[in-house]
Order: C-alpha cells, then sequence, then structure tokens
C-alpha cells in the first residue's frame, strides 16, 4: 500500500512537471528534459539511501553504538559534506554536472561497500576496532562523494530551467530529498528487518531473497550489513543509465541555445577561475544570507528526522507506532508536499521570489517546535506530527534555497559552486545539531525540540531580509513579459467594436 501511494505521487509529480509550462516549450523539449532529470533525480535519491542507512544501522547495532557515538560519526560526516563545496562546487562548474553525478554515485557505491564490510566484521566476527573512528572515517569517504550529489544534479537544472521555472524544478528537487528519505528509513529498515538471523512468521519471496543472499537463513547474528550493500549496488545500476540518459545542456540534445535569465545571462563566454567561483559566494553578502537560511534549515531537518526515529525507540510512543513504523514514508509525502508548497508560491505569488516563501516556512517551524516541546512526554501523535511539519517546511526551505535561490543568483556558470556552498552551509548546521543533540538528548530529551527554535526564529529573520530580492536579468524579463502583456490588453481593447 504505501510503496504503491509513492508511486503514485511520483505520477503526480511528473505529470504537474508536465503541466507546469509557463514559456511554452515544444513537447519533445519536455519530454526530452524529463529523461535527462528522471535518472539524475533518482540517483540523488538512492544517493540519500546511501547516506541516511546510517540511522537504520544504529537502531539495529543497538548498545554497539551509543547516541554518543552516533552524533560524533554523523557530524564527522557532515561536517566533511559542508567542507568538501570548497573543492567539489568550482570542480563540477568545470566538469559538468553528468560527470559530477557519476563520481558521487560511485565513490559512495565504494564508500558504503566498504562500511557494509566494517559492520560485517564488527557484528559478525566480534572484530576489535574503535568503532567511532572506523565509522568516522568511512562515513566522512561516503559524504565526501555524496557531496558532489546536489551539485551536480543542480548544475544540469541550471541549463535546462528558466528562473521561472526554477520554483517548481525546487519542488522536484524537494521530492527527490523526500524519496531518498523514503529508501533510508523504510527500505532500509525493511532490509533490516528482512536480515534478522531469526524472522518471525513466514518469508515472502523477496525476504527470502535477502536472506539468501546474505546467508543469513540461520546463525547467530543479524545481517545489518545489507543496509549498506544493498544501497551501493542500486547505485551502480543507477550510473549506467545516467552516462546513457544525461545530457549537460539542451544544445548537447539538439535543441537550439536557451537563455534561463539568470545571473549569468549575457556573461555565457566568461569563464571563472576556481577562486573567483569561490568569491562570488565569499563576497557577497545576498548569497550568504541565503547560505544561513539554509544553515538553520539543516539545523531543523536534520535534527527531526535523524533523532525522532532515535527518540521513538527509545522513550516509547503509545498510540504512535505508526510514526516510526512509516517514518520514511510519512517524511517522503510531506516532504513533497513542503517542497511543491514553497516552489508554486515562490514562483505564483511571488514573481519567482525566494524569499517570502521561506520566511513562512521557518515560521511554522517554530510554532511547531514550540507545541512539541509542550507536548513531548504527553501527546505522542502530536509528538510525531509537529516532527513530520517539521521536515515537510524543511524541506521546503531547502528546495528554494540550494536548490532555487543559490542557482538563480549564481547564474549558469557558476551554479555548483554556489548551490554547493549553501548546500555546505545547511550540513554545517546538520554537523552542529549532531554534536549538540547527541550530548543533549543522553541528559534530558525535553530540550531536543526546544534546541531547533532559535534557529526557525533566525531564519525566518534572515529571510525577511531578503523578501524582494530577483537577479537583474530576471525582473528585466519579468518586465518584458509584464510590457507586452499589457501592450497585448491594448491592442485587444482597440479592436473591440
Amino acid at each position: 500500500m504505501y510503496l504503491s501511494s509513492v508511486g503514485l505521487v511520483l505520477a503526480i509529480v511528473v505529470g504537474l512537471y508536465f503541466w507546469n509550462n509557463p514559456l511554452k516549450h515544444s513537447r519533445w523539449f519536455l519530454v526530452r528534459r524529463f529523461i535527462n532529470w528522471f535518472p539524475l533525480g533518482m540517483t540523488y535519491a538512492f544517493l540519500y539511501m546511501g547516506r541516511y542507512n546510517l540511522s537504520v544501522s544504529k537502531n539495529a547495532l543497538g548498545t554497539l553504538m551509543s547516541k554518543e557515538d552516533f552524533g560524533l560519526i554523523f557530524a564527522a560526516g557532515t561536517l566533511t559534506y559542508a567542507l568538501s563545496f570548497l573543492i567539489n562546487g568550482p570542480l563540477v562548474d568545470k566538469i559538468g554536472g553528468k560527470k559530477g553525478i557519476i563520481i558521487a554515485a560511485l565513490g559512495a557505491s565504494f564508500a558504503n561497500i566498504l562500511l557494509g564490510v566494517l559492520t560485517y566484521l564488527i557484528v559478525a566476527h566480534h572484530f576489535k576496532v574503535n568503532l567511532v573512528v572506523a565509522f568516522s572515517a568511512l562515513y566522512a569517504l561516503n559524504m565526501y562523494f555524496q557531496s558532489y550529489g546536489a551539485v551536480s544534479i543542480i548544475k544540469v537544472k541550471a541549463y535546462w530551467f528558466h528562473v521561472r521555472e526554477r520554483g517548481v524544478f525546487g519542488a522536484i528537487f524537494g521530492t527527490l530529498i523526500s524519496f531518498g528519505i523514503y529508501f533510508a528509513f523504510d527500505w532500509g529498515q525493511a532490509i533490516a528487518d528482512m536480515t534478522k538471523a531469526h524472522p518471525g512468521g513466514e518469508m515472502g519471496w523477496l525476504h527470502g531473497l535477502v536472506q539468501r543472499v546474505f546467508g543469513m537463513a540461520t546463525g547467530a547474528a543479524d545481517a545489518i550489513w545489507a543496509v549498506f550493500f544493498i544501497p551501493a549496488a542500486i547505485l551502480l545500476v543507477w550510473v549506467l543509465l545516467d552516462w546513457w540518459l544525461i545530457k549537460d545542456t539542451p544544445e548537447e540534445a539538439g535543441f537550439a541555445s536557451f537563455d534561463t535569465h539568470d545571473a549569468s545571462s549575457g556573461k555565457m563566454d566568461v569563464e571563472f577561475t576556481a577562486l573567483q567561483l569561490l568569491g562570488k559566494v565569499f563576497t557577497s553578502p545576498l548569497m550568504l544570507l541565503i547560505a544561513c537560511v539554509e544553515l538553520t534549515s539543516g539545523v531543523f531537518r536534520n535534527g527531526i528526522a535523524q533523532w525522532y526515529f532515535i527518540f521513538a525507540n527509545e522513550v516509547k510512543q503509545p498510540g504512535a507506532e505508526f510514526f516510526i513504523q512509516h517514518w520514511g514514508w510519512l517524511l517522503c509525502i510531506f516532504g513533497i508536499i513542503g517542497g511543491f508548497a514553497g516552489g508554486l508560491v515562490s514562483d505564483k505569488l511571488f514573481q519567482s521570489r525566494r524569499g517570502p516563501p521561506a520566511a513562512l516556512l521557518c515560521g511554522a517551524v517554530l510554532l511547531a517546535s514550540l507545541i512539541m516541546a509542550a507536548v513531548l512526554f504527553s501527546s505522542p501523535v502530536i509528538v510525531g506530527a509537529a516532527g513530520v511539519a517539521i521536515v515537510m517546511c524543511a524541506v521546503g526551505i531547502t528546495s528554494l534555497m540550494s536548490g532555487t535561490a543559490a542557482t538563480d543568483f549564481g547564474g549558469r556558470k557558476a551554479t555548483a559552486t554556489c548551490s554547493g556552498i549553501v548546500d555546505g552551509f545547511a550540513y554545517l548546521g546538520s554537523a552542529l545539531q549532531s554534536f549538540g543533540l547527541g550530548y543533549i538528548t543522553t541528559w534530558n530529551w525535553h530540550w531536543w525540540p526546544l534546541f531547533l527554535t532559535p534557529f526557525a526564529l533566525a531564519g525566518g529573520l534572515i529571510a525577511i531580509k531578503i523578501w524582494h530580492e530577483l537577479p537583474p536579468a530576471t525582473r528585466r524579463y519579468i518586465a518584458e513579459v509584464e510590457h507586452k502583456r499589457v501592450d497585448e490588453l491594448k491592442g485587444a481593447v482597440a479592436l473591440a467594436p
């Protein structure tokens, strides 16, 4: 049922993609662009599965990995992810998004295989190793390659989507994040359940196949390592499809040159050095403000997505078992709603300005986190619902900031660097919450939602500060369209009897 609903949502997203055509592209252009972004996007979603499987393994490992251990390991990975953009952003701007996504998938697959081997040695053979150091090193390697993913998908998007279409593409980007969370938590947990040494009840064909592949039909240890090996195998399949189908630009696919009216309009012949690309972010007050909004989003997105899963296992939630059993599915569905709400509101109500919907979403996070804090130990259903609402809003903010605003103001020539640095700030926020909540929740869970509130407030205030910002080329384009519309109305009035 839940897999079917995810498939239905994907079909609706694809339908909305074809429905939203403000620039009146040809049918073949829309189809070819879909053939481009779908494999690119699904690769990105499965990268998420190979990223957040660490949370599934933490619960499966039990006392072998404490909350403090998990916080340190996840923080090491997210900090590596954030800093990697100083290298990978300018590199992807040079080599293109197609090569970037292939590097991401191959590298993350290799790192997940190593994590699976390490887990196998620890669990099955009682291999003596400093778990925090070993997992941190391999998870950091995984996250280094993972960091190629977002900048690559956004680099390709920058050439194929006009600024006036990017709010909806930002929603698609949020959808891909949401699918990845679903794959990681629900599919990952299903894999962990299927590889138990002593499964209860009858096994279906898939359950039996997984048991046979990992040699755990009988035995004393659960095959937890499968949560790393299976995403690694899936990523390799998408590498082949990416190599075959993706084109970096419309021109490479046989279309005419396409001006997207972003910050690179009229400057496509300019070549930037790596330092100049980085300077476009770190010397731009506007880009730094966008990055700071994304930092706050990283705090409360992973502050909930990661820790509710652990909280509900540690503090029983009577009456709210549905949330822990279908956490990935819930985050998927509502993350998609958040992404589309932010993107559509931006494009349809605010002339593709990204600040207004981001401010509204930060306000909703502030309200939800305060409600969550008030009922944390008294109303499990409200706690679960508030957690889902916070992630929904956070995905919407990420879609608007790193998925869209950074591209608009960075332009096609610098989009990987700009979106990468902005996304890196999200993972600096994620590292901050991982370090902080790993210790705070060990001391007292009540401070968990309260930890998020100042970041939601700060994000909202910064988003208000960029409320009216648009790239100059976009303003000119909107003015030209409006002028043309007025002329058409005047002509229609003059012709009227």
